[in-house]
């Protein structure tokens, strides 16, 4: 144990009974022995209490119950308590592979290095394997360009050097949503990132999961790619500034075209992306995607 640094495993939950105590012991089942697990009681109604019982006796098992307080405070909370090294999470509802660890820990020998992600598996409430295809490219190295225009990180997959924590700050607790595309888009300015192929992380679909909120997700993504480019104008160039902005409005758009069933504000949407960056083939292709849906 003493040649593996410490990892401390952050797990924020709110009334989600059922499928925490699996997702702690499935990070307690790692191959990579020297671990801690922090978990965060944001004000849970349910029987949250009682199912931590199960890991009084286990010291590696930190629970901290609070008042409802929201997700970033609750994370936060939970990064203020780490001990380790390097910090990782994984949501309540979810599930870690037994060697996610012994996959990404080595890649931190490279010190440039600040983030390492991997790839998800997908599963339903009862647990049974979901087909689903990776919505996103996944990128290596300095990140800013490509985490512009998305955020490809499948969050509970990513292990973080404490150093990034320390230089780059926390979770933005001003924003209800987004918090960990605004944790990367501000890591990546100093530090590189790895991609890990492997499936380490299983996430799970199911009804109870936080609202689709496809409108307050675009709201705030919108404020965090402000945020983000007004704070670094130097590594945002203006083409990619355009581009992602385009981006933006158009994935809006879509998300709003297929949830309403709408197309005025959809096509102003559109317009407004293409009027950033008129050479963005997406743009393009939704506009005529949204007509044929129109016919």
């Amino acid at each position: 144990m003493s040649d593996q640094p410490l990892v401390s495993v952050v797990i924020a939950t709110y009334n989600t009974d059922q499928y925490l105590p699996d997702a702690v012991a499935s990070v307690l089942a790692q191959s990579w022995s020297n671990l801690e697990v922090v978990v965060i009681d944001d004000g849970s109604e349910d029987d949250t209490l009682a199912r931590m019982a199960l890991f009084d006796n286990d010291e590696r098992v930190r629970y901290i119950r609070t008042e409802n307080r929201g997700q970033p405070k609750a994370k936060n909370l939970g990064l203020k308590e780490a001990r380790g090294d390097f910090i990782a999470f994984c949501d309540a509802d979810d599930l870690w592979a037994n060697n996610k660890l012994e996959v990404q820990m080595p890649k931190f020998s490279d010190p440039r290095v600040g983030v390492v992600y991997s790839e998800v598996s997908y599963i339903d409430q009862n647990s049974t394997a979901i087909a689903k295809e990776p919505p996103y490219t996944r990128y290596s190295g300095k990140v800013t360009d490509a985490l512009v225009i998305s955020n490809f990180i499948p969050f509970g997959t990513s292990v973080i050097r404490r150093k990034c924590l320390e230089q780059n700050g926390g979770f933005d607790e001003a924003l209800p949503m987004g918090i960990d595309w605004d944790l990367w888009l501000r890591y990546s300015v100093d530090w590189e990132f790895v991609y890990c192929p492997e499936v380490t992380y299983v996430y799970r679909i199911w009804p109870g999961q936080m609202s689709k909120n496809y409108r307050g997700r675009y709201d705030n993504a919108f404020r965090i790619l402000r945020k983000f480019i007004n704070a670094n104008p130097s590594k945002v160039s203006q083409r990619l500034a355009s581009r992602a902005w385009a981006d933006m409005y158009i994935g809006r758009a879509m998300a709003i075209a297929s949830a309403e069933k709408t197309i005025s504000e959809p096509l102003s949407d559109i317009f407004t992306g293409l009027k950033h960056d008129a050479s963005y083939m997406r743009g393009w292709k939704s506009l005529i995607k949204l007509m044929i849906r129109r016919v």
